[in-house]
């Protein structure tokens, strides 16, 4: 089973969500199955990389609503996260572009180690509060997970590099109509929209598995005709029962 997840790391639902569904697959009977890949997607592609913007002002100026009724709306975000054994801390989070961090994610799955690296992103925005945006954060997040500190410093140099990897997975967020992170979809066929409930992915899970793995009924035609077929070694020949 394979389940492809769109993501950014400065979504606090997808880091929620993404919680939610790790619990799940743990629960899971054929939890050793199933095979988790990150796509990439953009909250604000035209989003600064360091514009030094209070997170809760720029709530506040995107929703139209008061700084304060900001705050209380990332205090429940908080609260959610802490309940999934996460620590968000808004007061210092620096929004910013997460462009490179896909970059970086990429060529971490490359290595074979997207997984990791996702993680500490997620991890280094919300509760460490660093930018990620900037390169000497990235890399270090990259060489937490274990890869060479060097070989990301000369990705991150180059524009280039595995930015057609990060466009590829957005347009084909755009053919699948994705508005909104995260989005869950198994085996190319099942969609799963937002921070889920965990047993609602568990319910997910058990539902795809056993549509999946079903033994397939066939339904027989009942034909006026007599068949005429071969069963062993014997087969039944036009006109053997007429004499």
């Amino acid at each position: 089973m394979k389940i492809q997840v769109w993501s950014d790391f400065v979504c606090p639902f997808c880091y929620i969500g993404k919680r939610r569904l790790e619990k799940a697959i743990a629960a899971f009977e054929h939890s050793e199955q199933v095979e988790v890949e990150f796509k990439s997607f953009e909250l604000d592609p035209n989003a600064k990389t360091n514009n030094g913007e209070n997170i809760h002002e720029m709530l506040a100026a995107k929703y139209g609503m008061s700084v304060q009724q900001a705050k209380q709306t990332n205090e429940g975000l908080k609260q959610q996260a802490a309940a999934e054994g996460l620590t968000f801390v808004f007061d210092e989070m620096k929004p910013t572009n997460t462009f490179d961090a896909h970059r970086l994610a990429k060529f971490a799955g490359e290595k074979g180690k997207e997984a990791a690296v996702t993680e500490k992103l997620l991890a280094a925005y919300f509760t460490e509060s660093k930018n990620l945006s900037d390169h000497e954060t990235l890399i270090a997040v990259a060489e937490e997970a274990g890869l060479s500190g060097d070989e990301v410093k000369e990705v991150l140099a180059d524009e280039a590099k595995f930015a057609n990897d990060v466009r590829i997975d957005e347009a084909l967020a755009q053919q699948y109509q994705i508005t909104g992170v995260p989005f869950f979809i198994i085996n190319n066929k099942y969609a799963i929209s937002g921070a889920q409930p965990q047993e609602t992915f568990e319910g997910a899970l058990k539902k795809v598995w056993e549509e999946e793995n079903e033994t397939p009924v066939l339904k027989t035609f009942d034909f006026e005709t007599k068949s005429e077929s071969c069963s062993g070694d014997e087969c039944e020949l036009p006109g053997k029962d007429e004499n």
